[in-house]
């Protein structure tokens, strides 16, 4: 059974910078600070509906958990903490930023059941963090993970692709930096470029030219496929659909299926690598594992579109005897 988050968002709460970005509430959607009480309640409505307590972690998201106060982080842990252990879950997730991480707030935070913390680097370029206004360095996001990984948490990273001043350049670097890190877990998220936000102001003021759609699909598809290599489990690419991120959306990289049309992107890849072996092919046939038909196909058959544009029939077969993600000639003439 595939591992399972109870999400509760701590919007805005304990970030000490507005980044340039940033609107926590068009991200979440959530508008209100929960309390002790209203932890134990999601915690025991879900609890009681689990299949499988025992791989789901209560996860505090949204905000920089470790710099909110601490009488308030503590209420929200404690509340928490009855739910973990035992048949119960498996453990408390927190997200929170790279600065405000060091061996106190990590004591505390193990004393107190968390078992995972996410980072939000977002990059590992300190010219691309400081346009951004991130006020912190990569040598921060080195250090907090270093400190994450010697008190034995599970360690994840959060990269964001396409922020202001950034290139293929300083995002590869990122993504190395990050590999060499060794992370449990990495999260990918394009910018989405939302009003209110400084981010928003230089777009429209024309000072911030993003990258074309297609060129964020093909880096975070790069960088997915290398952090697997890595064996680093990428869980999640993209936002969540949401009708308010849709509507304060003034530009950027968001789709509501976008780690599909990354896997797409891989897939073509995949096919574009075989094929190169070859001259001449005409008429290609291509076995894919039955689960990841859709993917290689694309979204509305994105793919066979693109190699009949350059005059190759495309054909897509699902094979069951195929595991992993894999794209195996067949035929080709």
């Amino acid at each position: 059974m595939a591992h399972s988050n109870i999400s509760i968002f701590v919007p805005h709460a304990g970030c000490p910078h507005r980044c340039s970005f940033c609107d926590q509430h068009s991200i979440s959607g959530a508008v209100f600070q929960p309390d002790g009480e209203y932890v134990r309640k999601v915690c025991a409505e879900a609890l009681e509906c689990s299949a499988d307590p025992a791989d789901t972690e209560i996860a505090f998201f949204g905000g920089s958990f470790t710099a909110i106060r601490r009488e308030y982080m503590l209420e929200l842990l404690e509340a928490a903490s009855g739910f973990v252990g035992e048949g119960k879950f498996m453990g408390i997730r927190i997200s929170t930023r790279p600065d405000h991480i060091d061996r106190d707030i990590l004591r505390l935070l193990r004393d107190h059941g968390v078992t995972s913390i996410e980072l939000g680097a977002q990059s590992l370029d300190d010219r691309v963090l400081a346009l951004n206004e991130r006020g912190h360095t990569r040598e921060d996001v080195v250090n907090a993970a270093h400190l994450i990984r010697k008190h034995h948490f599970e360690l994840g990273l959060q990269m964001m692709v396409g922020l202001y001043g950034s290139n293929r350049t300083s995002e590869w670097d990122t993504v190395n930096i990050i590999c060499a890190l060794k992370p449990d877990t990495v999260r990918i998220y394009p910018v989405v470029i939302l009003k209110n936000t400084r981010l928003g102001e230089l777009f429209l003021s024309g000072e911030y030219k993003p990258f074309d759609f297609d060129e964020a699909v093909e880096i975070s598809s790069h960088a997915m496929l290398r952090f697997e290599k890595e064996g680093i489990r990428v869980i999640k690419v993209g936002l969540h659909a949401s009708e308010l991120v849709e509507q304060d959306m003034l530009g950027g990289f968001y789709h509501p299926a976008f780690r599909e049309l990354c896997e797409a992107r891989i897939y073509r890849s995949l096919f574009k690598a075989e094929l190169d072996k070859h001259k001449d092919i005409h008429h290609a046939r291509f076995l894919v594992p039955a689960r990841d038909l859709s993917k290689a196909l694309g979204q509305k058959k994105s793919n066979v579109r693109y190699f009949g544009d350059k005059g190759i029939a495309l054909t897509v077969i699902p094979d069951e005897r195929l595991k992993a993600r894999a794209a195996v000639l067949d035929a080709a003439d």
